[in-house]
């Protein structure tokens, strides 16, 4: 099928449906049942309160009317069904959250607890605590709306949190849960395998906002926000010394949409640095070269450079270390600020000898990820619960809520497990921060 404009008119074909997987797969003859938002006084729903099962979301919206069509995804929308697959009375859930901190996780948890408790009548609600190990390792803690009311006031997570401890013998169930993908999935298989009337529903959290497909991560606008306290912090520090210096490094282990975010947000940086571009120190177009220029007009730089920048030029001196991982499987990088910092200072003390030098260096990586989501991550974080919720007990099993294009939907847990989203250093978005920067684009001559 292609894609044709006439008349002005344009219709998209091909369009391929990402199958979501549904409880009643495994259990056909399972009776559904009247969403109770029926009877609900403060819903009352009209007829365009429940969403029409073959609403679908594309993952691409951006089209060329003159190239043949490729293949579009589209994923099921979310939102409250007309039938529902569970029973509130018959329900026991179980939220984990899993991995590093990120603002809104105290958020999320209120919501879920709030929609199962209220929306569907859900009594019997437990948070797991610290993490995967905690299906296994500890008591859970019984929820309710008078215990979370004002979590979300509160920066981490009150269930506390763990990396690592995924042991899948000897979990039984997680509904509303945000924690790895990979073992979320993993999760999802084995529960198949058994043959479980369980529904396991996830909400993406990385702070990097490096997960695929999704518009964002809850926590992301929170962290560039944040970023720029820092960023302002090191402008002052630079511009009020001579031949100054401001350092920060941000999170970002394999993509730099907060470095990106906060660079375009800021207008004060000098230099971007990346995980997804390359970058060098020495000779012409490298980094000293772009400072010096920079410290003689207008006389101080500012650099913000991502955690996953410039891991294939430090020095690797304990081959131990450079094959360490965390007990989540992420590697364990070397510090690219300190480096950096270091190396800022021995190009200078080379090439000016006691000339006046100062770098700054911050690093706000922990004052970002504990603090509470702002307005706009709150909201985002209240819709994607609500949206987990409406679609567990509507029978849907294995996947993630989210942002397409704007829309919230429903994604299967493996397309989001096995891709990343990372900064694309081709587009026009890339193309404004060097234009704003005015840094190199570090090709060797």
């Amino acid at each position: 099928m292609t894609t044709k404009a006439q008349d002005g008119e344009l219709a998209i074909g091909n369009v391929t449906l990402r199958r979501l997987p549904h409880l009643s797969d495994h259990f056909p003859n399972f009776q559904t049942h009247p969403n109770p938002l029926d009877n609900n006084p403060f819903f009352r729903p009209a007829s365009e309160f429940y969403v029409n099962p073959s609403d679908i979301v594309l993952r691409r919206i951006v089209h060329d009317i003159n190239s043949p069509t490729s293949p579009h995804d589209a994923y099921i929308r979310s939102g409250p069904r007309r039938r529902v697959y569970f029973q509130g009375s018959h329900v026991r859930a179980a939220i984990v959250t899993c991995g590093g901190l990120c603002p809104g996780m105290n958020t999320v948890l209120r919501e879920l607890v709030v929609g199962l408790w209220d929306l569907y009548g859900v009594r019997e609600i437990f948070g797991i605590r610290a993490g995967y190990r905690g299906f296994y390792s500890g008591e859970a803690m019984a929820l309710n709306p008078t215990l979370v009311h004002n979590w979300h006031k509160r920066g981490g997570t009150v269930l506390e949190t763990s990396r690592g401890g995924f042991d899948l013998h000897k979990i039984v169930y997680i509904i509303g849960g945000d924690g790895t993908m990979r073992g979320m999935l993993d999760i999802c298989e084995e529960i198949t395998r058994r043959k479980l009337n369980i529904a396991v529903v996830g909400i993406p959290k990385t702070v990097d906002n490096d997960v695929s497909i999704i518009d964002r991560s809850f926590g992301f606008e929170t962290a560039v926000e944040v970023a720029q306290h820092a960023i302002s912090a090191a402008y002052t520090e630079a511009q009020s010394a001579v031949n100054g210096i401001g350092l920060v490094k941000l999170m970002g282990r394999s993509s730099g949409h907060i470095a990106l975010h906060a660079t375009l947000s800021s207008r004060d940086v000098d230099c971007c640095l990346i995980p997804e571009m390359d970058f060098y120190l020495e000779g012409e177009g490298g980094l000293f070269e772009f400072l010096e220029r920079r410290l003689k007009d207008p006389g101080h730089a500012v650099v913000v450079v991502a955690e996953g920048a410039g891991q294939d030029i430090i020095p690797k001196t304990e081959e131990v270390y450079v094959q360490e991982k965390d007990e989540s499987g992420n590697p364990v990088f070397l510090d690219v600020g300190a480096w950096l910092r270091s190396e800022l200072k021995k190009w200078w003390k080379r090439e000016h000898g006691n000339e006046l030098f100062t770098v700054k260096y911050i690093d706000p990586t922990y004052m970002i990820r504990a603090v509470p989501a702002n307005a706009v991550d709150s909201m985002y974080c209240t819709f994607l619960a609500h949206s987990a919720v409406h679609g567990g007990m509507a029978g849907y099993t294995g996947f993630v809520c989210g942002l397409i294009n704007g829309v919230y939907a429903y994604i299967p847990v493996e397309d989001v497990a096995r891709a990343k989203n990372v900064v694309n250093t081709r587009d026009h978005i890339w193309a404004w921060v060097r234009s704003i920067t005015n840094q190199p684009d570090f090709v060797k001559p």
